[in-house]
């Protein structure tokens, strides 16, 4: 007994982002690219044991363009994933389920993590430039 075609299930293509899926994707893309970025810590650290060339290498390359942008998508990723984090934890106690509130908690979270990594970067850099 044959039905025909079955229909397809839906799929990311089917659905509209909405502020809730995409900050969602980009908690666990930030997962990813801060397990990416310990990597990158780890061998800044091995260069700097294993000798000056080394060191000098991995030095040049983190002060390039693209180390530089590296080094700030990766203090954005540590902000966002915390405070995202911290948005997770007042769900895991009751607090902030309302969709209203889920979305002024998401607003919230990317504003923060944006001006938490301008802040940081801004100290950083007045201090490297103050010295």
């Amino acid at each position: 007994m044959s039905q025909g075609p079955r229909p397809l299930s839906p799929h990311l293509q089917v659905y509209k982002p909405q502020l809730t899926s995409v900050l969602s994707i980009m908690h666990r893309a930030t997962g990813i690219f801060l397990a990416l970025g310990s990597i990158m810590l780890a061998l800044w650290v091995i260069s700097a044991a294993s000798g000056p060339e080394y060191y000098g290498w991995s030095l040049w390359f983190l002060s390039s363009w693209i180390g530089i942008a590296l080094l700030a998508a990766w203090s954005w990723c540590i902000f966002y994933h915390l405070c995202n984090g911290v948005r997770h934890l007042f769900w895991d106690i009751g607090l902030g389920f309302s969709l209203k509130s889920t979305y002024l908690t998401g607003r919230i979270v990317v504003i923060t993590s944006f001006a938490l990594t301008a802040i940081s970067w801004g100290i950083g850099l007045t201090m490297l430039c103050t010295r």
